[in-house]
């Protein structure tokens, strides 16, 4: 487990990249490695992260848990956009937005058996044990005052019975408690006055009546013995609020995150947590919010991915002769896998795409390149993507060399001084699957020496090397 102090305090070192409408920051993560060999030895690479968003102004602390179970992107997802589009403002908001990372990737419930009944009794030979044991630690802090348990639960939860998906046993569309009251005092002690307060508070952003919340009282203690097992009993058992929200699995992955963000949000306020969001909680702006701000970089920056639109597969990529990968990341559902003859890109459950390197000595004498875009001229550091209308040319430097990926003419090895238009360069080249997108290179002599890439889109990045936290990758 890793932990992320402070976001809100980084912000100004974060790039926009490229959608002026999500200003805020996007925090680097533990992103790590996953080999493909047997589950067992991925654990330690696949660490979760824990993002502190604190106000610097006195308040309550809320704990948001996602990704207990990897098949439910509803929570997982909305976790993920309140580390990366939320500013706290009052009060704060701690964030476990991947608990079950080996398991997101894998798309599956639980790859060691499912992580939401390993709360009672665990022995230490279980793979999961030190995951449990630091979750754990964390929701026993005397900070945190309520724990909340992101889900994506089976049809709709209804009191009585109305059809076989609208029923007491099912869990979608539900605000649940183990049981009406906390054991302990404590400001949050009544547990269903609460959740039925926030339901409420939900159900008046309704996209259909049929979507409505409804309360859900387990009773775990008369003698559900495998909700016992479950993280929110564990809570209420060591005096902690705790509640499990769901989201039904019937609605497509944006429309769940939009309701249970809903849900946050209600605790947010009930708690007296003040908050501000840079995208409409819409199930339109949801998903944009998702599909906005994902990038990677490698090596402090020399290497800069958008992988908005990422082609499946994209080659020599020049990454250092016998070192580790080290690259950083927007999103903290973003991961490179070694995938033996490459890395794979994931976003959550979701391959992006595969990276197959070409392996160079690299050079550090310079960070960056002047570049004349449509009649105007600029340094551009590595690790930028510009906006160009018509063409762009590298300004020539004595010693290096410049690549353009997918642009060729004959005779000519070194690239610089060549005014480029978007209909001189093979579109299969590109980065971007429309073909708008494309990397730059530079060299001196056969090392490498840093990458921009150009966008005739007209949409631009401005590279900073606080992209994201580093992680460090054996090979």
């Amino acid at each position: 487990m890793i932990t992320f102090l402070s976001v809100n305090a980084m912000m100004t070192h974060i790039p926009r990249i490229h959608t002026a409408l999500f200003l805020t920051v996007l925090w680097g993560l533990l992103l790590s490695a996953w080999a493909a060999v047997p589950a067992a030895a991925q654990t330690g690479n696949l660490d979760f992260t824990l993002h502190k968003l604190e106000s610097g102004m006195e308040g309550n602390t809320l704990l948001v848990v996602g990704g207990i179970q990897g098949d439910e992107p509803g929570g997982f997802n909305a976790a993920s956009l309140l580390v990366s589009h939320y500013r706290i403002t009052r009060g704060n908001v701690w964030v476990v937005p991947n608990l079950n990372f080996i398991s997101i990737i894998h798309s599956t419930r639980g790859i060691y058996g499912d992580l939401n009944r390993k709360f009672s009794a665990l022995q230490e030979s279980d793979p999961e044990y030190q995951v449990i044991e630091d979750i754990k630690s964390i929701i026993l802090d005397p900070e945190v005052d309520i724990v909340l348990n992101l889900h994506d639960g089976s049809g709709f939860y209804r009191p009585v019975h109305i059809d076989n998906m609208h029923c007491p046993q099912r869990w979608g569309q539900s605000v649940i408690v183990d049981q009406e009251h906390l054991n302990f005092p404590h400001q949050f002690a009544e547990l269903g006055t609460i959740a039925r307060h926030v339901a409420g508070r939900v159900n008046l952003h309704l996209y259909d009546d049929h979507h409505a919340y409804y309360f859900k009282n387990t009773h775990t203690s008369d003698g559900d013995v495998e909700m016992e097992k479950t993280l929110t009993f564990f809570a209420i058992q060591n005096g902690k609020p705790a509640f499990g929200l769901e989201a039904s699995k019937t609605f497509p992955t944006p429309l769940r995150a939009y309701y249970i963000l809903h849900l946050l949000e209600a605790y947010m306020d009930y708690m007296g947590i003040e908050y501000e969001r840079n995208f409409p909680l819409t199930a339109e702006g949801v998903q944009d919010a998702i599909n906005s701000n994902v990038a990677l970089a490698f090596f402090d920056n020399r290497i800069f991915l958008d992988l908005a639109d990422i082609r499946e597969r994209l080659g020599y990529i020049p990454l250092p002769r016998g070192s580790e990968i080290r690259f950083s990341a927007t999103n903290p559902l973003l991961t490179v896998l070694d995938a033996g003859d490459g890395y794979s890109v994931y976003y959550g459950n979701e391959l992006l795409s595969n990276l197959h390197p070409e392996y160079f000595d690299y050079d550090f004498s310079i960070s960056g390149v002047t570049l004349d875009v449509d009649g105007q001229e600029g340094f551009t550091h590595f690790g930028e993507m510009v906006a160009v209308a018509d063409s762009f040319t590298v300004q020539p430097m004595e010693g290096y060399r410049v690549n353009v990926i997918g642009f060729t003419q004959q005779g000519v090895s070194n690239e610089s001084g060549i005014a480029i238009t978007r209909g001189e360069i093979q579109q299969r080249f590109s980065v971007d699957r429309e073909g708008w997108v494309f990397r730059v290179e530079v060299y001196k002599d056969d090392r490498f020496c840093g990458m921009i890439l150009v966008d005739y889109l007209g949409r631009s990045s401005p590279g900073d090397p606080n992209l994201g936290r580093t992680v460090s990758m054996g090979r």
